[in-house]
């Protein structure tokens, strides 16, 4: 009994041994220490948000912000010390990417979210990656050049975005008899304003570029009127996890120090294989400058 027992005890401590040695580089995140256990970093991504994460020809999601994650998922390697990892991809929507890095499901969202405080509640974010705001995209011809143009057409929104938000807002404040229809994703909307079942399509101004750039006839469409909102763009992470936060943001600054943050933003924007050619502005390398903290 007494062998059974030192026997017993032996084969606890081992493991224990065994658990603190395999995890010892996730420290006190419990994402790093979820990451170690099941061997693979899940990263949430859109499908249609051109040039930032989107589905490309290999059928597999890339893009600026997919190019940027990945950083992150090699210095999680690091971290950990396994070459092993591997990462597992989930497409979100508009509607879904809060919730699923606020339960856990994703540890990063790839995509092209706007940073603000009402999200803060539930989630945390890293370094501003881009700076846009919500415009409207519709035909050439169509006589919208602002929002006040919108007054007896339809307008579409992406359900779930800042922009969904800014235009009723904008549409309310004018006291405009505007029929807004809300869509899941932007391809959806992008299909609505192709065939005519809405007038216009809202969203920030650099997606409603990439959506040109992808479509079939680029001069059909036009972006027009005045920005309605301020969205800076930002990885999102789990909350209350300062330490893989932490993890992330000495990523994004070393990124950003170096000036590989404007290589990888000039491989998706200027032009980019879209042809979208947005070169870098000054206000987006002054926050890149700003944000790359020293060690």
């Amino acid at each position: 009994m007494k062998k059974f027992i030192l026997t017993t005890a032996i084969s606890a401590i081992a493991a224990i041994g065994f658990t603190g040695a395999a995890y010892a580089g996730a420290g006190d995140s419990p994402t790093l220490q979820k990451i170690a256990e099941r061997g693979y970093v899940s990263i949430g991504h859109r499908e249609t948000s051109v040039p930032f994460s989107y589905i490309g020809d290999a059928e597999e999601p890339i893009g600026y912000s997919i190019d940027l994650c990945h950083n992150i998922v090699d210095a999680i390697k690091a971290e950990l010390g396994n070459d092993n990892l591997t990462v597992k991809y989930v497409p979100v929507t508009g509607q879904t990417r809060i919730p699923l890095i606020a339960n856990g499901s994703i540890d990063l969202e790839c995509g092209s979210t706007t940073n603000n405080l009402t999200r803060q509640k539930q989630v945390s974010y890293l370094s501003t990656t881009f700076i846009t705001g919500t415009k409207i995209a519709s035909k050439v011809g169509s006589g919208i050049t602002e929002i006040e143009d919108l007054a007896g057409k339809v307008l579409g929104v992406s359900a779930g975005t800042t922009n969904e938000k800014a235009l009723k807002a904008a549409i309310a404040a004018n006291n405009l008899d505007v029929k807004v229809v809300t869509l899941k994703d932007h391809s959806q909307g992008w299909l609505a304003l192709d065939t005519d079942r809405i007038d216009a399509y809202g969203s920030d101004d650099v997606l409603l570029y990439g959506l040109i750039s992808k479509s079939s006839d680029t001069s059909a469409y036009q972006v027009t009127g005045r920005f309605l909102s301020f969205d800076p763009y930002a990885i999102m992470v789990p909350r209350n996890d300062s330490t893989f936060e932490r993890l992330g943001r000495i990523v994004m600054s070393d990124l950003m120090r170096s000036g590989e943050m404007e290589n990888i933003y000039n491989k998706w924007f200027s032009p980019g294989p879209t042809k979208i050619n947005m070169p870098l502005s000054d206000r987006l390398r002054g926050a890149f400058d700003t944000q790359a903290y020293p060690h």
